[in-house]
């Protein structure tokens, strides 16, 4: 009975993706200002967690230089949060259906010289990024962009039919994904073979795989990772980051961090709260741009 609901579940999935697809490029935005109203009517509970995150981070939101005034409550942020995920549906949906070519072309880089710097120490590459603006667009868009396959991290679906429905979408662009559980060695392998691999590190993780940092004005686990793995290999960590503005999208490449040069717990420590402040920065100046609706702070959420 299990797997007669998990291939009801990928086919619904799948239809969904498609109805998506037939939407027209100009109608893009309003139909995902509809969707994202609407899920922001309807999950009351990823709704309170986006809200109350907000509100928290808010005060020590508006004292930041990056700060830029456009929003003044946390239900606002909330709102436009849900409706910028609503264009990131239709969006998602017509790249994993061969149809991302206009999206990825609506793309403007800044700091393709970054890249272009790392590039040439042939170390490998850790893009770190968050879930910010539409981050599978961003994933997806690198082969056309830069002629750069990257290797994804991302998590299993407990649905194995709906995972080899996603994993087969995201593989369309020239992508590879790399199971989060189990993936130091792919991992490895990649960076030996002067590789990329894209890591989404902004979500709270377990004290023992992560590192305490401050982050938005509370206390917050990160996952160390990439700095562990840096110090391992000497790969070149690239922070990036993509926002909407209006119909086009920016995709921002920072120069490639340097580590502290201490391997300690202390100095690791370091090195994720520095990483960390890239995307406090961009959270700062882009507040309805970030994936709110996690529990970014739990196991670690007193004030810092």
């Amino acid at each position: 009975m299990k797997r007669i609901n998990w291939a009801f579940q990928a086919a619904v999935f799948y239809l969904f993706t498609w109805a998506m697809t037939a939407i027209p490029q100009r109608c893009t935005h309003a139909a995902g200002h509809r969707i994202g109203r609407l899920l922001f009517r309807l999950l009351a509970k990823r709704r309170g967690i986006a809200t109350d995150n907000i509100s928290q981070a808010l005060p020590f939101m508006k004292l930041h230089p990056s700060w830029t005034g456009k929003f003044e409550t946390a239900d606002q942020i909330a709102l436009e949060t849900f409706m910028n995920l609503g264009i990131s549906i239709v969006e998602v949906c017509r790249l994993y259906h061969g149809k991302g070519d206009i999206l990825i072309d609506s793309i403007d880089v800044e700091g393709r010289e970054n890249l272009a710097a790392a590039s040439e120490k042939h170390k490998g590459l850790i893009f770190v990024g968050g879930h910010c603006g539409n981050w599978e667009l961003m994933s997806l868009s690198f082969k056309k962009l830069f002629n750069e396959n990257v290797s994804a991290i991302v998590r299993h679906q407990n649905n194995p039919y709906l995972n080899a429905v996603v994993e087969k979408m995201r593989m369309s662009y020239g992508n590879s994904v790399i199971y989060n559980k189990a993936a130091l060695r792919p991992i490895l392998g990649v960076i030996k073979k002067d590789g990329a691999i894209g890591m989404l590190s902004d979500q709270a993780v377990f004290p023992e795989n992560g590192a305490s940092i401050n982050f938005l004005g509370r206390k917050a686990w990160a996952n160390k990772a990439p700095a562990i793995l840096a110090h391992k290999t000497a790969v070149s960590l690239i922070p990036v980051f993509i926002h909407r503005t209006g119909i086009r999208h920016v995709l921002t490449i920072h120069p490639e961090y340097v580590l502290c040069g201490d391997r300690s717990e202390a100095g690791i420590q370091r090195d994720i709260q520095a990483l960390s402040g890239y995307l406090e920065d961009f959270v700062c100046a882009h507040p309805a741009d970030w994936y709110w609706v996690h529990r970014r702070w739990k196991r670690a959420g007193e004030p810092a």
